[in-house]
């Protein structure tokens, strides 16, 4: 998205509010003023061109047809409280354990609004959030969360690791409670009656309207803002203000969306907070995968022996974040255990078989097509897996695409495909390879 002379002076805006926020503790009971034409412009300009139709069926193109007219009339609509939000429309997306995951898609227009909603409450709740937080904040990633677990791991040798599951999270998120949450911070009558009218807005799937109780769905613009400050206090709050001043050891929290892990040096706190984990969320409607919710013993390996462990009990673990398993492995350079990743198996056969599903149903396709997509196809996994530790299972990655590149071409014709000419074809239309890995 290119900006424009106007971004800048929404910049400068945005900036204001959140300075606003910094100096003011009290709730903001002024901020709706801020959403004008020029506002939802930049909005506009923010909101993703290529994205999944509504219930309308309206793309991003036709909506722009008539842009300064729809941009008026939706600012009219929202300010005077006539506008009324559309029900999502809901598809459903495999997740890696065979389950389907539900996507809520808005119109165009709600995207819109949402966006512009949202970026005032991401420049007023940047002020609240705290550093452990990672997922769907500006200037923050999932690698940088990833670093953070390396860097703690490091520092604690190890020690316990809790990975927290929370159940259907997007699904099951309390109305109430959020509510309540939001107007601590911010009492605008426009901004909460918006995100009122968004949370209760119903779901069309194959033509039948159902409302909806709880939960934000996946897919809409202003979720992610609204889960995380849900979990925000939930969760980041609690292990910072009431939990780490309790505890004998180090202790810290990584947190992307609704995916956390915590860090502790000793096992007794682990275990005391494992034991107020469920009791905490309870408290506020949800509930943690009984299963992937777990304590696991993570220490250095040679800290392990030193200790005299021979039943097995100490024995480091591998767990999960973000597609990557996180394991003990050994320095090259040193010989020494240290903190390694690896893509996690569940994702690299899943990303696999994606590619294999494309090169069966495109195999007939011309050739520079194809290299042309598995290109871009590799280059984003490279993008997110190359990293330091991980060269191994990417190189693999693109051998197996290769294979399964191979597997297809030869399905079309009766003739397969040698090796040999496998080869000359992959001299001609190259695959990239892995560049230097992303250093922890």
């Amino acid at each position: 998205m290119n900006e424009t002379p106007s971004s800048n002076t929404i910049s400068t805006r945005l900036e204001r509010i959140a300075l606003m926020a910094q100096q003011q503790r009290a709730p903001l009971t002024t901020l709706a003023h801020h959403i004008d034409l020029q506002w939802l412009r930049e909005a506009h300009r923010r909101t993703r061109k290529d994205g999944a139709t509504g219930i309308d069926g309206q793309s991003a193109e036709q909506y722009a047809v008539d842009l300064e007219e729809n941009l008026r009339s939706l600012l009219d609509r929202a300010k005077s409280g006539t506008y009324r939000a559309p029900p999502v429309r809901r598809v459903y997306i495999p997740k890696g354990n065979g389950e389907m995951r539900p996507l809520g898609i808005p119109t165009f227009e709600d995207k819109v609004l949402q966006r512009a909603v949202a970026m005032v409450l991401e420049a007023v709740y940047e002020q609240e959030f705290l550093d452990c937080s990672y997922g769907f904040r500006p200037g923050r990633s999932a690698h940088q969360a990833l670093d953070a677990v390396h860097g703690e791991a490091t520092k604690m040798h190890g020690g316990w690791v809790v990975e927290i599951d929370i159940r259907k999270y997007f699904d099951t998120l309390d109305h109430e409670q959020l509510r309540a949450m939001l107007r601590h911070r911010v009492r605008d009558g426009v901004i909460l009656r918006l995100i009122g009218k968004w949370l209760h807005a119903g779901v069309m799937e194959d033509g039948v309207l159902s409302a909806r109780e709880s939960g934000t769905p996946q897919g809409g613009v202003i979720s992610p803002i609204l889960a995380n400050i849900f979990l925000h206090e939930v969760l980041d709050v609690w292990f910072a203000q009431e939990v780490k001043p309790r505890l004998r050891g180090r202790a810290s929290l990584v947190r992307y969306a609704d995916d956390a892990v915590m860090l502790f040096q000793f096992e007794e706190d682990a275990r005391r907070v494992m034991t107020a984990l469920p009791k905490r969320f309870g408290r506020y409607g949800l509930a943690l995968h009984p299963d992937k919710t777990r304590l696991l013993p993570f220490r250095r390996p040679v800290v392990a022996r030193a200790k005299g462990a021979t039943d097995g009990r100490d024995k480091p673990r591998t767990f999960d974040f973000l597609g990557f398993t996180i394991h003990w492995g050994k320095s090259r350079a040193s010989g020494r255990a240290v903190v390694k990743m690896r893509t996690a198996a569940d994702r690299f056969r899943r990303a696999l078989r994606s590619i294999s599903n494309w090169c069966r149903a495109n195999r007939h396709a011309p050739l520079e097509m194809q290299q042309e997509v598995l290109g871009q196809k590799l280059r984003g996994h490279y993008g997110y897996y190359n990293r330091s530790g991980n060269r191994r299972k990417v190189w693999d990655f693109l051998y197996r695409v290769v294979c399964a590149w191979w597997h297809w071409l030869r399905k079309r014709s009766q003739r397969g495909l040698p090796s040999t000419a496998m080869r000359r074809l992959l001299r001609r239309y190259p695959l990239p390879k892995p560049g230097p890995a992303r250093i922890a």
